[in-house]
Order: structure tokens, then C-alpha cells, then sequence
């Protein structure tokens, strides 16, 4: 034991801006959900940006958006988050690398919950799709690997808030757009999926630093 400190995976110049952001998310979150309760039809805002359930994508982006969503999937999801994890393992970063697995499992658990709950549906009653937890989960992951950049670099807050907020947005549109293109969700969703990783993944960081430091408080 070397008694250095180990880097938190919330660094503590964003605690201050993160906390609001996450909490209007999670309003975001539930403001759409009650909104769109029980439907089974584009709402009005998902009419005025795309029609969402024509699966009209092209060669060669549609082989771009079926990239995409595989990224989602089981085996995709899984793939990216085992190099995530020896990345940070090599890095000798194994609070970072609790994060990379419990970030999106909190994140898909609470889009799946969530889906139970809102019973939104999309091309048929057995299809839930609010919110979109393929969105949630490369959204999370993206702000993860920012956070995980920011304490790395002693980035300041605006800074490292700025990076997350970057990420986020660039791994959210990227994604949200492939599932929108591909007709599985509705914009609503991929913009209720988006706010879901922002809410939980900031959360998800401060409980792994809190569980992690618990025996190193008891000792004081």
C-alpha cells in the first residue's frame, strides 16, 4: 500500500454542476414519461422533427445506423464495456473500472424500469419504447470515459463540465439518431434516453466514490 490517494471517478469540481444538471434530467425524465404514457403513437414533437416509425434510411447510411445500433445490443454493449474495463484496469484505475460496469447497468436497469412503468409502445404492443435504453447506455458510457478524462487531467469545472456535456451530446445524437433512422424509437424516446444516462451516471460516480472511501472514513 502506497496510502496515495485514489482518484475519485466523480471529480470533485464537477460535484457542484452536475448535481443540478442530473436532477433536470431526471425531471425531463419524468415529465416525458407522463406525457407519454400509454401511447402508442408519435406525439407531436416527434411528428415535427421526423416522421419516427418510417424506416427509410439508405446504403450507405443505413449500414452506419445498423453499426450503430449493434453497439447497443447485448453483444455490442458487452464488447465495449470489457475494453473499457482493461483500459482502466491498465491504468490502474479499478474504481474506474466499477464504474464502467455499474454505470450502465444502473443506467439500462432504470431505462428498462422505466419502460415497464410508461408502457409506451412503438410498431406494436409488445415493443416498449420510452426511454430509449440504447440511447442511455452509449450516452452513459460516453459520459463515463469524460469523467474518467477530467480527473485524469485535472480538468477545472467548466472545463470537465463542457467535456461531459460534449460527450454526452455527440455519443446521445449519434445513437438517437441510428434508432430514430431504423425506425425502433420515437425522438421522445432518444431524448428521454439521453436524459436518463445524465441523471443516473452522475449518481451511479458519487455512490462508487462513497462505497470506495467508506472504510478509509471509518478510520479517521
Amino acid at each position: 500500500m502506497t496510502g496515495r490517494p485514489v482518484p475519485a471517478v466523480l471529480p470533485r469540481s464537477l460535484h457542484a454542476r452536475l448535481g443540478p444538471i442530473a436532477a433536470l434530467a431526471a425531471l425531463v425524465v419524468g415529465v416525458l414519461g407522463v406525457l407519454y404514457a400509454g401511447h402508442s403513437e408519435p406525439g407531436g414533437v416527434d411528428r415535427w422533427i421526423v416522421r419516427p416509425t418510417a424506416d427509410s434510411v439508405r446504403p450507405p447510411w443505413r449500414r452506419v445506423a445498423l453499426a450503430m445500433d449493434f453497439l447497443g445490443e447485448p453483444a455490442g454493449a458487452a464488447t465495449l464495456i470489457v475494453a473499457a474495463v482493461a483500459g482502466c484496469l491498465l491504468l490502474r484505475r479499478p474504481r474506474a473500472a466499477v464504474l464502467v460496469v455499474a454505470g450502465p447497468a444502473m443506467t439500462v436497469g432504470t431505462a428498462t424500469l422505466l419502460k415497464h412503468l410508461v408502457g409506451r409502445t412503438i410498431h406494436g404492443d409488445g415493443n416498449l419504447s420510452y426511454p430509449s435504453g440504447h440511447t442511455a447506455f452509449f450516452t452513459g458510457l460516453a459520459i463515463i470515459v469524460a469523467l474518467l478524462a477530467t480527473g485524469r487531467f485535472g480538468l477545472g469545472g467548466t472545463a470537465g463540465t463542457s467535456l461531459v456535456l460534449v460527450a454526452a451530446l455527440v455519443a446521445g445524437a449519434a445513437m438517437g439518431w441510428a434508432q430514430v433512422a431504423l425506425g425502433a424509437h420515437y425522438p421522445t424516446d432518444v431524448l428521454g434516453g439521453w436524459c436518463t444516462a445524465l441523471a443516473v451516471i452522475p449518481a451511479t460516480a458519487w455512490l462508487v466514490d462513497r462505497m470506495a472511501d467508506a472504510p478509509r472514513r471509518e478510520r479517521r
